[in-house]
């Protein structure tokens, strides 16, 4: 189940950048469970991740080797998260890396690992080292959609964006995967999204978009207010397309952030769309707030709320519900009087209560529809903010119950 219609699109080949797919058999035998992402020599990665306090063990090797060495390899495995494994999962990790550079002949220090799945349980080595050689064998500037098969967990669709443009007259592209259903929740959440360009970035440039464009869409999204132990963002920039380097100062640096929050928001939108047992996509707007973190507060506290997230799967305009959950956000000296909430074009309340010209069925014409906007104007200030959220149903509970069977 997922909202709307979640094609693939045309994957614009990033000159510099292969993929490739092998079946490691990690969760179930015979899944194309593996992927390995092959960088040009000179390419710059730059990426966000999970804040959990119990990041799994190939963030910090991710992190580790990020800092010292230049990247030439990505390696993903889904079906085990590597996470809460302890010092053993460190060395496991760190093993998978050392099979992947004995392979390409490159520093093990040069592979960034990446994993998903069940936290726990200790990684299968022996099966990924196993399936390194059908990987590297298959890796091509083709196989972004096969990819994005190859890192889907609970996800029921894979997921992509791709763009193509101009800059100072070479064709640049851009194409990225994401995956991730559940657990999600800003900071980052289990979700992995890796985007790349064949533009050649500065490196202070390409850190500041992982961090500005990750900010306002991966960190922007929740499913179930759960954040992750593994998760990350990364943006590889090859150099591959020509052209003189992207700096701080360049005219075609905000042509070029354009086009990636493009590929950002639509990679993070996916994951919503997917989320587990998902029926709604729901945007969530917060207007009129004094800071950004008031109005994040806000639109938090609705889009976790599960009254109104069971509300929104039974297509129930229950406003009170939308209401008692702003109140709760925390927004000291809230004025009700200057505060508006409207569901789609539709005003619920206003001056302290419901709206003169509310009426169930017009609130129940926007509640019936599969893609929803809440949005709250606090009254207060300047600062808008928006999150993106989806309802909860009855497969929500299955698929997380039966996650590990």
């Amino acid at each position: 189940m997922a909202v709307g219609p979640g094609t693939l699109p045309t994957f614009f080949p990033v000159a510099g950048v292969r993929l490739g797919i092998g079946t490691a058999g990690i969760k179930k035998p015979g899944k194309k469970d593996l992927v390995v992402i092959e960088l040009a020599p000179g390419s710059r990665v730059a990426g966000i991740f999970t804040r959990n306090q119990f990041c799994a063990a190939p963030v910090h090797v991710t992190r580790s080797h990020l800092a010292s060495d230049a990247p030439r390899y990505l390696l993903i495995n889904t079906g085990n998260a590597n996470a809460g494994t302890g010092e053993q999962g460190m060395k496991d990790a760190q093993a998978c890396c050392q099979a992947l550079a004995d392979n390409a002949g490159v520093p093990a220090g040069s592979v960034l690992p990446f994993s998903t799945g069940v936290i726990g349980e200790p990684l299968p080595v022996d099966k990924i080292v196993s399936a390194l050689p059908q990987a590297l064998a298959d890796v091509s500037e083709s196989h972004w959609a096969e990819a994005a098969s190859g890192i889907m967990t609970t996800d029921t669709r894979p997921k992509g964006a791709s763009r193509q443009i101009d800059l100072d007259g070479q064709t640049v592209s851009i194409s990225g995967i994401s995956k991730g259903a559940g657990m999600i929740r800003p900071n980052m959440a289990t979700m992995l999204g890796f985007i790349a360009t064949d533009a050649s970035i500065a490196p202070d440039v390409l850190a500041s978009f992982a961090s500005e464009l990750g900010e306002a869409s991966f960190n922007r999204i929740t499913i179930d207010g759960d954040t992750s132990t593994n998760d990350a963002c990364m943006l590889i920039a090859s150099g591959q397309a020509g052209g003189p380097e992207i700096t701080a100062d360049s005219p075609s640096l905000p042509r070029l952030r354009e086009a990636l929050r493009e590929v950002f928001l639509e990679l993070a939108h996916a994951i919503v769309r997917d989320g587990e047992g998902a029926t709604k996509f729901v945007t969530i707007e917060v207007s009129r707030a004094t800071s950004v973190q008031e109005a994040l507060d806000v639109a938090y506290t609705v889009a976790h709320s599960p009254l109104v997230k069971t509300a929104l799967f039974a297509s129930d305009p229950n406003w009170g519900r939308i209401l008692a959950a702003v109140g709760r956000a925390g927004v000291d000296g809230l004025d009700l009087n200057a505060l508006e909430i409207w569901l789609g074009d539709v005003c619920l309340v206003r001056k302290g209560g419901r709206a003169a010209d509310y009426n169930e069925s017009r609130g129940q014409a926007v509640m019936d529809g599969e893609e929803i906007t809440i949005h709250i104007n606090l009254g207060r200030g300047n600062v808008s903010e928006r999150v993106w959220t989806c309802d909860f149903s009855h497969d929500y509970v299955t698929i997380n119950a039966e996650y590990r069977t």
